[in-house]
């Protein structure tokens, strides 16, 4: 399967005093590549919010950071699901460094600067409490992850 692909521009307000990347910014990149690998498929947030009722949760993270990113730099991140259940879904993410110097993903050049996996859960709008995901959801996951393998 074919990762998810992001792009994203370092700016000064996700940096440090030294123009390093702070390291909670990297959790911004990796929240808006799956928010748009969902728009990607047709959803947005705020549609299955307000039309369906449900809303997604970070239930657990797990990150390694390899290599700094710096001010101006441009990032690349990657986002590939996985079920996980009927309420939730991982995702193995990455970020690369991408531009001038920077290599490219999967071409041998490029490693990757963080490596997350996050697990998300898909809750109810108004109780939070676990919410079934919905099939067009399901369906899509497994075809992306057959896809793959």
């Amino acid at each position: 399967m074919s990762a998810f692909r992001w792009p994203v521009r370092v700016y000064w307000e996700d940096t440090d005093g030294a123009g390093i990347v702070y390291y909670a910014s990297y959790l911004r990149f990796l929240e808006r590549a799956r928010t748009e690998w969902l728009r990607a498929r047709g959803h947005s947030q705020q549609e299955l919010s307000r039309e369906r009722g449900i809303v997604f949760a970070v239930a657990s993270l797990t990150v390694e950071y390899r290599s700094p990113a710096r001010l101006d730099d441009e990032l690349e991140v990657t986002c590939e699901p996985e079920p996980l259940g009927a309420a939730s879904i991982g995702f193995a993410q990455r970020i690369y460094r991408s531009g001038p110097g920077g290599g490219t993903p999967g071409g041998g050049k490029a490693a990757p600067l963080l490596e997350a996996n996050v697990r998300v859960a898909c809750v109810d709008a108004r109780t939070l409490r676990p919410q079934r995901l919905p099939s067009f959801l399901t369906e899509v996951i497994a075809r992306e992850t057959a896809a793959g393998g």
